[in-house]
């Protein structure tokens, strides 16, 4: 397996399998996933929530063959059976950027694990989001000439944000997709990690793929949570690991950034939009509107 320089421990990374039709991706995140943590005061349970999201936003959006974002999002109904979480946002641009946020009912949250607490296992997706939708967006940049939006949307299937992708792409896609995720928090510190395998689809010369893509999976299956979020086990040993038979390359790694769009000049063209009589009710003691963006915390103070 080639060596290749990993730029931090915030990344995403390509690998294919030499001699299979399989492709997939690897993603952590260390100081990404900490700066956008930090902008906000989650409980833990949220927190990992959030963070299984950030880490499934990079692995499908750095896989874009155009310049753009990749907004995943997985939101409960709580009329009908929903969770504390309303819903829970990842927002990934092509450039290499993330951002996301969480938005939860604190009373059904702590009431949830006070009905938990004698569990060994802890809140997954499904209890925190119950029923609900599973959405992938993605938004060509206007550059690109690819039009609108595309939008795909399934059930809140399965315990976990992977079950949920993994039903996704067999649905919208009908691709076979394995996924594992992963957030540890030690010591203060987040960290996360996640890897993605996908068959290639089958043809003339490959044939059926579903056995080369059986194979790889059962190697995919011991790959420990443990391991995505150690990071002192490095890409390419991880990857041989699990596929040093089949043979395995890794290709040049992304850096991932936390970075927020939010700006003074979008905040006060947001407020602009509203007519001046709603303008008139949202502002403040202090003469100006307060807005505060959701997904990095920072408040923008605007003149009417």
């Amino acid at each position: 397996m080639t060596a290749t320089t990993l730029p931090s421990q915030d990344y995403a990374a390509r690998f294919v399998i030499d001699t299979l039709p399989v492709h997939g991706r690897l993603v952590r995140l260390d100081e990404t996933l900490n700066r956008i943590l930090d902008a906000h005061d989650y409980p833990e349970p949220v927190a990992t929530l959030l963070g299984e999201a950030c880490v499934l936003a990079v692995l499908v959006g750095s896989a874009l063959k155009f310049d753009g974002r990749l907004i995943m999002q997985a939101q409960g109904r709580p009329d009908e059976g929903g969770g504390p979480v309303r819903y829970v946002v990842a927002d990934y641009d092509t450039r290499g950027t993330l951002r996301g946020f969480c938005r939860y009912d604190e009373g059904e949250l702590t009431a949830l694990q006070a009905a938990n607490a004698g569990s060994f296992q802890s809140l997954g997706a499904m209890q925190l989001l119950g029923k609900g939708t599973f959405i992938m967006t993605l938004e060509p940049d206007a550059a690109s000439g690819l039009g609108d939006r595309y939008q795909g949307v399934t059930p809140i299937e399965g315990d976990s944000l992977s079950l949920c992708a993994e039903y996704y792409f067999a649905q919208s896609e009908q691709v076979p997709t394995q996924i594992k995720l992963a957030v540890s928090h030690v010591d203060g510190q987040w960290r996360a990690g996640g890897a993605m395998i996908q068959a290639t689809a089958g043809d003339d010369s490959r044939g059926d793929t579903k056995e080369a893509f059986e194979h790889i999976r059962a190697l995919f299956a011991t790959l420990g949570e443990d391991e995505l979020t150690d990071f002192d086990i490095d890409a390419e040993r991880l990857l041989y690991r699990l596929f040093h038979e089949d043979g395995v390359r890794l290709s040049p790694p992304k850096p991932i950034a936390q970075q927020c769009r939010c700006s003074q000049e979008r905040v006060e063209d947001l407020v602009k939009s509203f007519p001046a009589a709603d303008q008139e009710d949202m502002v403040e003691a202090d003469g100006q509107v307060h807005i505060t963006c959701e997904y990095c915390s920072k408040t923008y103070y605007v003149a009417p």
